[in-house]
C-alpha cells in the first residue's frame, strides 16, 4: 500500500473524484445567487426601490447583457428575456419563492455531493479493508505467529473505519467548503469592503490558532488508538486461555490486568476530552465576536449612508454562511491529521512482517509427483539465536513413502514444517522436483502439497466444509456479494460433483478412522427432504425394518414404541405430553409451561396439582441430596434438575409449601417445569402412577384437539405412518425410546439400526447428514481426536503429490495411530509421504529413513521400494551431513 494517504485516496477513486468536483465548482453560482437574493428582496420589494417614483408595476427576471468593446461589442445591451411585470406584492413572493428553489437547488447539490462522498467513502474503505486483509493472508508463518489475532481483527475491522470516512472528504471537501467559504467572504467584500476584510481576519486567525491548538488532540488520538488496540490484545488473548484461567482460578489477577488497562485508556480518553473542548470553547469565541463586529461597524455604516440596509442584511446573512464552511473546513484540517496517524500506523502495522514472496515460478501441481526432494545447507536459527538444523543436505527420489527421525532435537519438525511451507525464515535451499518450495505460488503449492501438523486449525461450518476447505481453488463466474458461488475444485478430489465429492469426504474420513463417528453424527441430524428425497421417503419403511428385524430376535423388549393411546414410560413427561417437537422458541424450555394455552390444558385435566406435587417432592429430594456438595461438582451437571444456584429459592418455596402457604403463580411455573425432563425408569423417584400417566395422556390429545391458530406450526407431532422433520433421524427410525436398565440394549438396537439401513441402501446418505455436524467455533464441538481427523481428511481428501504429516497423530492411542498410518500409507500408494517422528526406526513399508542428531543430519537411508508393489531390502549405507 501506499504510505501516504492522499496518494492512496486519489490513486484508487480518481475518476469520481473529478466526478464530484465538477458537480461542486457547478454548485457555487447558485451558491452565489442564493447570497445576493435577499438584497434585493429587501431593498427592491420591502423598502421599495423598485417601485420607486410612484410605479405600481415593476420587471423582474429581465435578462440583459453587454458585449464588451474589446469583444467588438457595440455597447447596446442584448435583450435575452424581457421579464415579467409584476405587481409590488407579486415582485416580493416571486424573489421569495426563487430564493426558496435557490435554497431547494442548493440542497439538492448537497444531498447528491454528500451521497456520492459516502459512496465513494464505503467503496474505498471495502478496497483498503481487502488490500489489508490480502497482504495479511501473505504474511509469513513467523509474522503470523509474531501477532495477535484480535489485534489484526481490530486493525482492518475497525481501525481503517475512520479512514473510509475521510475518503470521500479527502478533496471534495476542501473544494466545496473552500469554495462555499470564499463565495460568502468575496460578497461581503463587493458589499462592504471594511467587513469584509473583518471577516477575512476573523477567518484568517481561526485557521493559524485552531490547527495549532489541536496537533496535542492529535498526539492524544494516537496513544488512544495504541491503548485500544493493546486491550484488544489482552482480551482476545483471556479468551483464548480462558481454560487455563479457570484452571488456576486467576481471574483476581486477569480483571487486575484489565482495569489497568482501563484505567490508563481512561486517562487518555479524560486528557483528549479536556483539550478537545478547549479548543472548541476558542473555536466558538472567535466566531462569535465577528457578529457584535458586524452589528456594531455594520450599523454604524448603514446610519452614515455608506451602506444600505439591504446590503447591511445581505452582509449579516452572508457572514451567517461564512463560519461554518470555516469551522468544517478546520475540523475537516483536524480529521485529516487525525487519519493519517491512524493511516501511517496501520501502513506500520503491515510494513513490519515478512511476507511470502510473490510467486517467481508457476508450476503444474502434478510436476511435484515425480523428480526428487533436494535439501542443501538448510539452517534454521531462531530469534534467540538457538540453531534448529544445520547444513542439513540430503537428496531423496519421488515418489517415496519417507520418515523423518531424530535422536534428540527437533530435526524432523523443522524440515517437515519447511517441506510444508510452514516455516519461510531459513537459510539454504529446499527444492521439491526442481522447484524452490518457498517460491512456488501458494494456489499451486495448496494443490500439490499437503501438510498436516500438531495444531489443528478447524473453521466454523460443518464438518463437510472443514474437510472440503482445501478444495476451494476455482473462483466461480457468478459469484456476487449476496450469492457465493461453488469454488469447490471436484477434479482435485476425482469428484464430479457435490454427491460424490461427499463419497470422497467419507472416504478421506474412513481412512483417519473417522468414518463411524460420522454415521452417528448422521444419525443426530435432521432429514432435510429437499436434499436427501430418498432418505426422506424411506425412512418410515427403515423404522418398520428396525422393529421386524427386533421381533425376529427376540429383542423388542429393548424399544418401548411411541404409541399416541398410551403413556411412554422411557420419554420425559414433556415427551408424553407433547407427543411431538417443539418447533421455533414459542413451546421451547420454560416457555412451555408459560404458555396460557398449555396452563389452560393441564388445569383441564387435572394435571396442574399433580405436576406442582411432583415437582416440589423433586425440589425436595434434590435439596436434601446437593445442598452441601460444592457449585462445580460434577453431580449437578449430570444428575440435579436443579442449578446449584437455584437450589436456596426452591428451599424457601419448599419451606413456603411445608408451612401451607399455596405456591404463586410463578413458584406453579417452577415446580412444574422440574417435572418436564422426569423418566420414572431413570430418576426412580416413585412419582408417576398409572392414575396420573393416564391424566398426561388425556392432555396429550386435548392438546393435539384443541390446538389454537396462533400454535398450530409451534409443534410437530408424531405420527407412525410419516417422517417427523424436527426429530433427529434416530428418533425417527427407533419412533420410541431405548429401554432404561437393559444392560447393552443401546448399542444392541443401533447395531440392528445400521443392518436395516445398509440392507436399504440407505448407509451413504446417513454418512452424508452427518457431514452437516457443526464444527463450532474454532472446533469446540470436535474433541481434540476428531479435531486431529478431520484436519488429516481435509489433507488427504485433495489427493495431493506430497503429503506431509508432522506429529498430526499425536491425539490418536498408540494402537488407532498405528493403523491411521497405515490406510494414509495405503491412500498414499504412488504419491510421496513423509512423516516426522520422535524415534529413528521407521514403520513399516516405507521407503527412506532420514535421521537426524540433535541439529545436524545424521544420515540417509534408502529402506526398499513400494512403488513397485513390493519391500526390497537394501545395503546403502546412511551418508553423513
Amino acid at each position: 500500500m501506499n504510505r501516504n494517504l492522499f496518494a492512496y485516496i486519489w490513486s484508487n477513486s480518481r475518476r469520481e473524484q473529478l466526478a464530484i468536483l465538477a458537480v461542486v465548482l457547478l454548485s457555487l453560482p447558485f451558491y452565489f445567487v442564493s447570497l445576493d437574493l435577499p438584497k434585493y428582496i429587501v431593498n427592491d420589494a420591502i423598502q421599495g426601490r423598485a417601485f420607486a417614483g410612484g410605479k405600481t408595476e415593476a420587471t423582474l427576471f429581465a435578462f440583459r447583457f453587454t458585449v464588451p468593446w474589446w469583444l467588438g461589442g457595440s455597447g447596446t445591451p442584448i435583450t435575452l428575456f424581457d421579464g415579467f411585470t409584476l405587481e409590488r406584492f407579486a415582485y416580493l413572493f416571486a424573489l421569495s419563492g426563487a430564493f426558496l428553489l435557490l435554497v431547494l437547488v442548493n440542497g439538492g447539490f448537497k444531498w447528491f455531493i454528500n451521497l456520492r462522498k459516502g459512496k465513494l467513502g464505503e467503496l474505498l474503505l471495502k478496497k483498503m479493508r481487502f488490500d489489508l486483509f490480502s497482504l495479511l493472508v501473505r504474511f509469513s508463518p513467523e509474522s503470523v505467529k509474531a501477532v495477535k489475532p484480535s489485534e489484526m481483527a481490530t486493525v482492518i475491522n475497525n481501525e481503517v473505519e475512520p479512514i473510509g470516512g475521510f475518503v470521500g472528504d479527502a478533496f471534495i471537501t476542501p473544494v466545496f467548503l473552500g469554495g462555499q467559504a470564499l463565495t460568502a467572504l468575496t460578497f461581503i467584500v463587493v458589499q462592504s469592503p471594511a467587513l469584509g476584510v473583518i471577516a477575512a481576519f476573523i477567518v484568517a486567525i481561526q485557521a493559524l490558532i485552531i490547527p495549532r491548538l489541536r496537533r496535542e488532540q492529535l498526539r492524544l488520538g494516537k496513544q488512544r488508538q495504541l491503548a485500544a488496540r493493546a486491550l484488544a490484545g489482552q482480551i482476545g488473548e483471556v479468551v483464548e486461555g480462558i481454560s487455563a484461567v479457570h484452571s488456576h482460578g486467576t481471574s483476581a489477577y486477569e480483571l487486575a490486568r484489565i482495569d489497568r488497562r482501563l484505567s490508563h485508556l481512561f486517562k487518555i480518553r479524560f486528557d483528549l476530552y479536556n483539550r478537545k473542548f478547549f479548543v472548541k470553547f476558542v473555536n466558538n469565541l472567535l466566531a462569535q465576536i465577528t457578529p457584535f463586529i458586524f452589528y456594531a461597524l455594520g450599523g454604524y455604516l448603514a446610519l452614515t449612508g455608506k451602506l444600505d440596509i439591504g446590503q447591511l442584511v445581505a452582509v449579516i446573512a452572508a457572514y451567517r454562511e461564512l463560519p461554518p464552511p470555516v469551522k468544517e473546513l478546520i475540523d475537516w484540517d483536524q480529521q485529516r491529521m487525525d487519519v493519517q496517524v491512524k493511516y501511517d500506523q496501520v501502513v506500520e502495522q503491515f510494513a513490519t512482517v515478512t511476507l511470502i514472496p510473490e510467486p517467481t515460478q508457476a508450476p503444474e501441481p502434478q510436476a511435484f509427483r515425480t523428480g526428487q526432494v533436494e535439501a542443501a545447507s538448510l539452517k534454521v536459527v531462531d530469534g534467540r539465536g538457538q540453531v534448529h538444523i544445520d547444513n542439513v543436505s540430503f537428496v531423496i527420489p519421488l515418489p517415496a513413502h519417507v520418515a523423518l527421525g531424530a535422536e534428540g532435537g527437533d530435526g524432523p519438525d523443522i524440515v517437515a514444517r519447511i517441506l510444508g511451507r510452514q516455516l519461510m525464515d531459513f537459510s539454504g535451499r529446499l527444492k521439491l522436483s526442481g522447484y524452490d518450495v518457498a517460491a512456488v505460488p501458494q494456489e499451486e503449492a495448496g494443490r500439490a502439497i499437503a501438510y498436516a501438523g500438531p495444531e489443528t486449525v478447524i473453521f466454523q461450518g460443518t464438518i463437510r466444509e472443514n474437510v472440503s476447505y482445501g478444495l476451494n481453488l476455482c473462483p466461480p463466474a457468478d459469484e456476487t456479494w449476496d450469492h457465493p458461488g461453488d469454488w469447490i475444485d471436484y477434479a482435485a478430489a476425482g469428484a464430479t460433483g457435490p454427491e460424490d465429492l461427499d463419497a470422497r469426504i467419507i472416504e478421506a474420513l474412513r481412512v483417519v478412522g473417522m468414518d463411524q463417528t460420522i454415521y452417528r453424527f448422521g444419525l443426530g441430524g435432521l432429514i432435510d427432504a429437499e436434499r436427501f428425497p430418498t432418505l426422506a421417503v424411506q425412512t418410515v419403511d427403515a423404522r418398520r425394518a428396525v422393529f421386524r428385524a427386533l421381533a425376529e430376535t427376540g429383542s423388542t423388549e429393548l424399544i418401548e414404541p411411541f404409541d399416541p393411546a398410551a403413556y411412554n414410560r422411557n420419554a420425559t413427561i414433556s415427551e408424553n405430553l407433547l407427543f411431538g417437537i417443539p418447533i421455533g422458541g414459542t413451546l421451547a424450555g420454560r416457555r412451555f409451561i408459560s404458555h396460557p394455552f398449555i396452563r389452560e390444558t393441564l388445569a383441564k385435566s387435572g394435571l396442574t396439582a399433580d405436576l406442582t406435587g411432583m415437582g416440589r417432592e423433586i425440589a425436595a429430594t434434590m435439596i436434601d441430596i446437593f445442598t452441601d456438595l460444592p457449585p462445580d461438582h460434577f453431580l449437578f451437571e449430570q444428575f440435579s434438575f436443579i442449578r446449584s444456584e437455584e437450589l436456596p429459592d426452591f428451599a424457601a418455596i419448599v419451606a413456603r409449601l411445608d408451612r401451607g402457604e399455596p405456591p404463586t403463580a410463578d413458584e406453579t411455573a417452577r415446580l412444574i417445569e422440574l417435572t418436564l425432563d422426569y423418566i420414572e425408569p431413570r430418576h426412580r423417584l416413585g412419582l408417576l402412577d398409572a392414575g396420573r400417566e393416564a391424566r398426561i395422556v388425556s392432555a396429550r390429545a386435548l392438546i393435539k384437539s384443541t390446538l389454537p391458530a396462533d400454535l398450530a406450526g409451534a409443534i410437530e407431532f408424531y405420527d407412525p405412518d410419516r417422517v417427523c422433520a424436527a426429530a433427529p433421524l434416530k428418533d425417527n427410525l427407533l419412533f420410541g425410546r431405548i429401554t432404561y436398565g437393559v444392560a447393552g440394549a443401546e448399542e444392541r438396537v443401533l447395531a440392528v439400526v445400521q443392518d436395516c439401513i445398509v440392507r436399504l441402501g440407505l448407509e451413504q446418505d446417513v454418512y452424508r447428514l452427518g457431514l452437516d455436524f457443526q464444527c463450532g467455533p474454532g472446533g469446540r464441538f470436535l474433541t481434540p481426536t476428531q479435531r486431529a481427523a478431520v484436519a488429516l481428511a481435509r489433507a488427504l481428501v485433495k489427493r495431493p503429490c506430497v503429503l506431509v504429516v508432522n506429529e498430526a497423530l499425536v491425539q490418536f492411542g498408540e494402537a488407532e495411530r498405528r493403523q491411521v498410518l497405515e490406510r494414509i500409507q495405503e491412500a498414499m500408494r504412488g504419491a510421496s509421504l513423509i512423516v516426522a517422528m520422535k524415534t529413528v526406526e521407521a514403520p513399516p513399508d516405507f521407503d527412506h529413513l532420514v535421521t537426524f542428531a540433535g541439529p545436524r543430519l545424521r544420515g540417509t537411508l534408502a529402506l526398499g521400494s513400494r512403488m513397485g508393489g513390493g519391500r526390497v531390502a537394501s545395503d546403502a549405507a546412511a551418508s553423513s551431513a
